[in-house]
């Protein structure tokens, strides 16, 4: 095994701890490498750390099996993305989906193409432009994990945005200095840890994806909100799409998009939530049989134990039986 040091850390090579200074940025980075079952089971670290923007560059890149976050620490630069231009200055924070193709660039004087060896990208900058107070530093992550996809896709349902501004900016400073000193230490549980932070970003980038005073200010949200409110009180009813929207005098195709918007998910998924969960309620601390539920819910005893295999995985009399013995 080899080592490398810095400071008072010693690194393996396979999570490097890297200070790198090239033509265009001075960076304090670590490049990790997960282990097996990280790479398959968990959202995995893959690059963090810090930049100075020393001379204007451009870094483009496309098909990534990754996502970016980064924060903006100071000064101003530019994001490509999705066929969109973003202009950035400090305290803006990104969240992309690295396999569309993407480029972020800082300073205005970029015109020679260069290839920087030391990092994975193209870097377009001069030679004769010095540092300016216009050139950015970042704090970044990339990450990735088996259900990144997904979860990004349910981030834009919320209303992410690639590029937004938080008032938990500091928190997002607090994990990702928590996720660059975890990489860097001894810790023979850090890939679970790493995990653990990387799900709180992932959390608060949900908080900030949807923007509740403005949903506040709309009052179909309030219809959302008391159409919610009977779906809790009503799911053992027959509930038809025409009568609910009759009911709260929406139009049908309107109030399925805005309970979408809201809750990330159908009105129909919505209710087999709620119902599959009070069936197992019933299961574990009744002896009501699958039967009586079904008789409850107004619906098939065949169509309930599809509908809750599908959702757990298991039968009703499994599930019953797993969790409450012989």
């Amino acid at each position: 095994m080899y080592y490398a040091w810095e400071g008072d850390v010693k690194q393996d090579m396979d999570n490097a701890l890297l200070f790198t200074n090239t033509n265009s940025v001075s960076s304090n980075r670590i490049i990790y490498t997960p282990s097996a079952f990280a790479r398959s089971s968990l959202i995995h670290l893959q690059e963090t750390g810090t930049l100075q923007a020393t001379h204007p560059h451009k870094n483009e890149r496309s098909g990534l099996s990754s996502c970016l976050f980064f924060t903006v620490l100071s000064g101003d630069g530019r994001l490509t993305y999705d066929g969109e231009i973003y202009t950035l200055h400090s305290g803006d924070c990104v969240f992309i989906d690295c396999k569309k193709p993407y480029s972020h660039e800082t300073g205005s004087n970029a015109h020679q193409e260069q290839v920087d060896t030391t990092i994975d990208a193209t870097i377009y900058t001069t030679d004769t432009a010095g540092p300016t107070n216009e050139l950015w530093s970042l704090q970044w992550v990339h990450f990735y994990g088996p259900n990144m996809g997904a979860i990004y896709r349910k981030y834009q349902e919320r209303g992410g945005k690639p590029v937004f501004r938080t008032s938990q900016l500091n928190s997002y400073h607090d994990i990702l200095d928590e996720l660059y000193n975890i990489a860097s230490s001894p810790d023979y549980v850090r890939d679970m840890r790493i995990h653990e932070k990387l799900s709180s970003l992932l959390i608060l980038l949900m908080e900030d994806a949807w923007d509740d005073m403005q949903m506040q200010a709309t009052p179909d949200t309030l219809d959302i909100q008391e159409i919610k409110d009977y779906l809790d009180e009503n799911f053992k009813r027959r509930i038809s799409l025409d009568d609910l929207a009759g009911s709260f005098y929406l139009n049908k195709y309107y109030l399925m998009k805005l309970f979408k918007e809201r809750y990330g998910m159908t009105i129909n998924a919505y209710l087999n939530q709620a119902r599959v969960t009070w069936v197992k309620q019933q299961l574990r601390f009744t002896d009501k049989t699958v039967e009586t539920l079904a008789t409850e819910l107004q619906i098939e005893p065949a169509y309930l134990s599809r509908l809750f295999k599908k959702v757990e995985g298991v039968s009703p009399t499994s599930f019953r039986k797993s969790w409450r013995g012989k």
